[in-house]
């Protein structure tokens, strides 16, 4: 098995691409060891000291490491992990998946976060995923647009240019409606 890195916008994030599926549907973000109870993979690459989120996507882990710790430290022993974890024919979750992706919104400017979510899921979503990170919807409230950002995009340096110069600006241009775009935490 061989498996590719890839480097994110985020210094303290790397991509992992395993060369197979890693989730058939959706994202799982475990911001924290004591979130990846349902997760063998994420369990077995928390094991590694330094490593500090894992978010696994359709074809490709991204890991997130303490900023006190170099690559060069740690990344043999994650390409360890992902390559022991796939060789051992264990899920890569267990138990109920919950469903990753957009916040539900019923009643008024239900039409408008309809074409929000269209947006993020045809516009954003795919461009973000490149860089080993996801962003959902989490609320419309009064022209401001609420994203939860994931993965590598969570505490990346570039993610409030990503957010107010790239995603605002899109949203804005197609639904007059948005001001303004904010990030949420979990």
């Amino acid at each position: 098995m061989f498996i590719q890195t890839e480097s994110t916008p985020n210094p303290a994030t790397l991509k992992f691409l395993p060369g197979q599926t890693v989730l058939d549907a959706g994202t799982a973000d475990f911001p924290s060891p004591d979130t990846a109870d349902k997760s063998p993979l994420a369990t077995r690459i928390f094991a590694i000291s330094g490593v500090t989120g894992v978010f696994l996507g359709n074809d490709f882990v991204t890991v997130t490491k303490d900023e006190s710790i170099e690559w060069d430290h740690i990344k043999p022993s994650i390409l360890g992990a992902v390559m022991e974890h796939f060789q051992s024919g264990q899920p890569v979750m267990t138990g109920e998946v919950a469903a990753s992706g957009h916040a539900e919104h019923t009643g008024e400017n239900a039409e408008i976060v309809g074409q929000i979510k269209e947006l993020l899921d045809t516009r954003v979503r795919p461009a973000v995923a490149q860089d080993g990170g996801d962003i959902t919807f989490h609320g419309f409230e009064r022209g401001v647009v609420y994203l939860h950002m994931q993965g590598a995009c969570a505490g990346c340096p570039s993610s409030t240019l990503t957010l107010k110069m790239g995603i605002e600006n899109l949203l804005r241009h197609y639904i007059p409606e948005v001001i303004e775009v904010r990030p949420v935490a979990a």
